[in-house]
C-alpha cells in the first residue's frame, strides 16, 4: 500500500512548466490556479495584457504571462522561445484559447466559420507542434485540448464552434498515437455546464432555461471552474501516466444522460 506522501507526489506538478493559452480568465485561469497549487510554474497567454497581468498578481510568483495573438501562427515559435527563456522548457501545454459564435448555420459566413477554426484548430495545432518539438527531444510531455460537449452532441446555432471542437477529437486520437513512443501524452477535457459569471448572466432572466439545463444533468448541479482545473492537473500528472488519447467529460454525467 502506497503511503500518503508518495500518493501526493503522483499528483504533483512540481518541476513542470505549463503553458496555458487563454489563461487569464475563465476556465483557463482556473486551470492555471490549479496547476500553480500543484507545484508547476505557469505561463499564461492571451491577447489582452490587463487581465493577464491581473491574473498573474493573483496566481503569485510562479506565474508569468505573454501577451500574444496565437491566431498569427507565424509568431508562435518566438512566443514559445520567450516562454522557455523565462521559465524553462515547456512540459505541459493546455490549448484552451477559443472564441464562440452562436448563429444559425444559414447565416454563418465563410469568414466567420474560418475565424472560429483559425483560433481553435489551426492555432492550437501550431502551438502543439512547436511545444512538442522540445517534449520529443526530452522524451516527456503532456498536451491537453479543451474540447466541449459539442464535440459529441449536436447543438443548434453553433456549427463553427462544434466543427472546431469536434476536430479536437481527431487531434487527440492521432497525436496521442503518433507521439506515445516519444514519451508524450495527448488528452482532452470536455467541460459540461460550468458555473461562471457569464452563465449566471445568461440564465438570470430565464429560470425556465436554467431548469431545463439542470434536468439534463444527473447531479442537478452546475460544475465549478476548479473541477476543470483538477481534471487538468490529474491528466498532466504522473498519476495519469497510463492515460493517453482520451477526452474526459467533466459534466456531472450530462453526456451519457443527454
Amino acid at each position: 500500500m502506497e503511503d500518503l506522501q508518495s500518493l501526493a507526489d503522483r499528483f504533483s506538478l512540481k518541476g513542470e512548466h505549463a503553458l496555458i493559452t487563454g489563461g487569464g480568465t475563465g476556465l483557463g485561469y482556473a486551470i492555471a490556479a490549479s496547476m500553480c497549487a500543484a507545484g508547476a510554474v505557469v505561463t499564461i497567454v492571451g491577447r489582452r495584457e490587463a487581465p493577464l497581468r491581473e491574473a498573474c498578481e493573483q496566481l503569485g510568483a510562479n506565474a508569468g504571462f505573454i501577451s500574444a495573438d496565437i491566431t498569427q501562427t507565424e509568431t508562435i515559435p518566438a512566443l514559445v522561445a520567450e516562454a522557455k527563456k523565462a521559465r524553462g522548457p515547456i512540459s505541459i501545454l493546455v490549448n484552451n484559447a477559443g472564441i464562440h459564435l452562436k448563429k444559425p448555420a444559414l447565416e454563418t459566413s465563410d469568414q466567420e466559420f474560418q475565424s472560429v477554426l483559425q483560433t481553435h484548430v489551426n492555432a492550437a495545432f501550431a502551438m502543439t507542434r512547436e511545444c512538442a518539438r522540445g517534449m520529443v527531444e526530452r522524451q516527456k510531455g503532456s498536451v491537453l485540448f479543451m474540447a466541449s460537449m459539442t464535440s459529441f452532441i449536436g447543438m443548434p446555432s453553433v456549427v463553427s464552434y462544434s466543427a472546431a471542437k469536434s476536430a479536437y477529437l481527431g487531434l487527440v486520437r492521432t497525436l496521442s498515437n503518433e507521439w506515445a513512443a516519444s514519451g508524450l501524452r495527448v488528452n482532452g477535457i470536455a467541460p459540461g455546464w460550468i458555473g461562471s459569471d457569464m452563465l449566471e448572466q445568461a440564465l438570470a432572466k430565464d429560470p425556465a432555461r436554467r431548469d431545463r439545463i439542470l434536468q439534463r444533468i444527473p447531479t442537478h448541479t452546475f460544475g465549478q471552474p476548479e473541477d476543470i482545473g483538477s481534471a487538468a492537473v490529474y491528466l498532466s500528472s504522473p498519476a495519469a501516466r497510463y492515460v493517453n488519447g482520451v477526452v474526459l467529460p467533466v459534466d456531472g454525467g450530462a453526456l451519457p444522460a443527454f
